[in-house]
């Protein structure tokens, strides 16, 4: 059954949203990272409860990069990337100001825990093996969340790599079965999640989450899928 009661466009909705390379990229500026901490007070401000995860972007891809020159294992790249996710964690918590909860769950039961608050929670990787796609829908599916975005560079979720194939199309909705088999052939290694996951899909698709891929450069984006504008992609059980 799906554990969120409300529908986007509704007043009170309980949102987890990814923020992503696209944000903390190389060219991260405070300028950006305020526009969208004030685009969050505001929701927080219209009575939805928001939960930000936030990847580890440019900066994790580049620390993971050098990680691997040097012989470092899988699991030591993903541990760098969960501690430079939080470190963009802390970069937004501190934009933030008053409206953040001060502290970075780092389980889902601190997550619980702080939701409680009323605050914006904002939160990076969790454990390794897992992309902050995962850790963001796992996420949703523990405060019953009414609605997931998935925010990229993109606008969506195409038939293929729309870079590469200039025949892909845009697809305005797609079943989670479907989904998984565009994206199964991805490398599961660290720093190699670019849209979305096969676990995220699951944990998607076992919670029947409502959640949108869209392309989130573009703050207002992210506003019309809180307000239930039929934008990006959305993601069905």
């Amino acid at each position: 059954m799906p554990t969120s009661k409300n529908k986007p466009g509704k007043k009170g909705l309980k949102i987890v949203i990814k923020i992503g390379r696209y944000v903390f990229s190389s060219s991260l500026d405070s300028k950006t990272l305020s526009a969208y901490a004030g685009f969050l007070r505001t929701l927080r401000r219209e009575g939805h409860r928001v939960v930000v995860v936030t990847g580890g972007g440019d900066e994790a891809r580049k620390y993971i990069s050098v990680a691997r020159g040097v012989g470092g294992s899988e699991y030591t790249c993903d541990t760098l990337g969960i501690e430079v996710s939080r470190l963009n964690s802390r970069l937004l918590i501190t934009s933030l100001g008053e409206d953040a909860y001060p502290a970075i769950p780092v389980s889902l039961e601190e997550l619980r825990k702080a939701f409680e608050s009323g605050k914006i929670i904002v939160m990076g990787g969790l454990q390794p093996g897992q992309s902050t796609n995962a850790v963001a829908a796992l996420a949703a599916e523990a405060v019953e969340a009414d609605l997931l975005l998935n925010t990229t560079n993109i606008d969506g979720v195409y038939t293929a790599n729309p870079k590469e194939d200039p025949n892909a199309k845009k697809l305005d909705k797609i079943k989670t079965s479907d989904f998984l088999k565009l994206v199964i052939d991805d490398k599961l290694s660290a720093g190699g999640y670019e849209l979305f996951d096969p676990l995220a899909i699951k944990i998607v698709e076992r919670s029947k989450i409502p959640t949108r891929i869209i392309d989130g450069r573009k703050i207002e984006n992210i506003e019309r899928a809180v307000k239930g504008e039929p934008i990006g992609t959305l993601v069905e059980s």
